[in-house]
C-alpha cells in the first residue's frame, strides 16, 4: 500500500490532542509536514502556512486542516488546486454555501474532501444507531453542558463571527443525532445566550422535529462548572437508551450494552485513507444545516461578558 503523506495545517490543542497518534497509529498514513504560524513539531518539516507548504513543502499527498473554521474555505481550494486530498475538521466551515464549491473543485480535481465528524465514529454509536432502527422512538434529548475554560482554554476564535460558540462542542452532539435517527431532523425553534463581549453563543437551547413530529430537544451550555455531560437520551417503545461521554458509551434502561475506548480520530484517519485510494469524496452537512437554521430562527438574549 501507498502511504498517504499528509500534512497538518494549523498545528493547535486538537491537532497535539488528537491528529499526532491518530495519524501515527493509522496504516497507510504518514505525517509528513506542518504547516502553522505559532507552532512547528521537532524532525518534521514547518512552514508558516499553507502557500508556503504548497510551494516549498516536500511532496505530500493530502492535507488535514485544523485550522479555526472562518480560514478553512481559502485554504482547502489552495490544497484542491495543487492536487491535494483534504480533511476539514469540523465544523467544515462557517456557513453552508461555502462548501458547495469545494465539492464541486473536488470532483473536478478527482481528489477527496471530507467532511469529518468526529464523534460519529465514537464507538457506541453505530450500535445505537442499530438498536433504533428497529424500534419505534417516541421522544430524543440532548444534554451537552462543559466547561469552556477547561475544554477551550484561549481560543478566542470561537467567540468570533464564525466560531461558533457553544455550538462547536454542540454540533458534535447533532452529528451524533443525524446518524443515529432513522428520518431527517430539523429545528423549530431556538434560544441563543450570548455574552455581551461576544459574537457567538455561550448557551443554546434548540427544539427539533423530524417529517413525523418526532419531539426533540437539546440543550448547550458552555458555563458547567460541575460534572461535565455529553449525553442523548432516546425514549422508545422498548425501553430508553442513553448514549452518554460523547457516544463512548451506550445503555439501555440503565445496564451498560456497550463501552470502548475512544478511537474517533483514528477511524477518521482510516475513513480518509480509504477514500483518498479511490478519490471519493464524503461531505455530510446536515449537523451545519441544523446550527445555521438555529442562528436563523434563534431567539437571542444577552446574557454576562465572558472572561477566559
Amino acid at each position: 500500500m501507498t502511504e498517504l503523506r499528509i500534512a497538518i495545517v494549523g498545528f493547535g490543542k486538537i491537532a497535539r490532542d488528537q491528529h499526532l497518534s491518530a495519524i501515527a497509529a493509522t496504516p497507510g498514513a504518514t505525517l509528513a509536514a506542518v504547516a502553522s504560524r505559532n507552532a512547528s513539531l521537532p524532525g518534521l518539516p514547518h512552514f508558516a502556512t499553507i502557500e508556503e507548504l504548497l510551494e516549498k513543502g516536500p511532496p505530500i499527498d493530502a492535507v488535514s486542516l485544523c485550522t479555526p473554521p472562518q480560514v478553512r474555505r481559502a485554504q482547502a481550494a489552495a490544497a484542491l488546486a495543487a492536487g491535494k486530498h483534504v480533511m476539514l475538521e469540523k465544523p467544515p466551515g462557517t456557513g453552508v454555501a461555502e462548501l458547495d464549491p469545494l465539492i464541486a473543485m473536488a470532483a473536478d480535481a478527482k481528489r477527496t474532501l471530507f467532511a469529518t465528524w468526529h464523534s460519529r465514529y465514537a464507538p457506541a454509536v453505530e450500535p445505537a444507531r442499530q438498536w433504533l432502527a428497529e424500534r419505534r422512538i417516541t421522544s430524543v434529548h440532548i444534554s451537552w453542558k462543559e466547561d469552556v475554560r477547561v475544554w477551550h482554554p484561549g481560543q478566542g476564535w470561537i467567540w468570533e463571527p464564525g466560531g461558533l460558540g457553544v455550538f462547536d462542542p454542540g454540533i458534535n452532539a447533532l452529528s451524533i443525532l443525524t446518524k443515529i435517527l432513522p428520518q431527517a431532523v430539523f429545528v423549530t425553534a431556538a434560544e441563543l445566550a450570548f455574552p455581551a463581549n461576544c459574537q457567538a453563543p455561550i448557551a443554546a437551547k434548540l427544539t427539533l422535529t423530524d417529517i413525523g413530529g418526532l419531539p426533540i430537544s437539546a440543550e448547550f451550555d458552555f458555563r458547567q462548572t460541575g460534572p461535565q455531560s455529553w449525553d442523548v437520551l432516546v425514549e422508545t417503545d422498548q425501553g430508553r437508551l442513553t448514549l452518554s461521554g460523547g457516544g463512548r458509551r451506550m445503555a439501555i434502561d440503565g445496564k451498560t450494552v456497550a463501552e470502548a475506548p475512544d478511537e474517533e480520530y483514528r477511524e477518521l484517519y482510516r475513513r480518509f485513507v480509504d477514500l483518498a485510494a479511490t478519490c471519493a469524496s464524503d461531505v455530510d452537512l446536515a449537523p451545519l444545516r441544523l446550527v445555521a437554521d438555529a442562528f436563523l430562527l434563534g431567539k437571542r438574549t444577552i446574557v454576562e461578558p465572558f472572561v477566559d
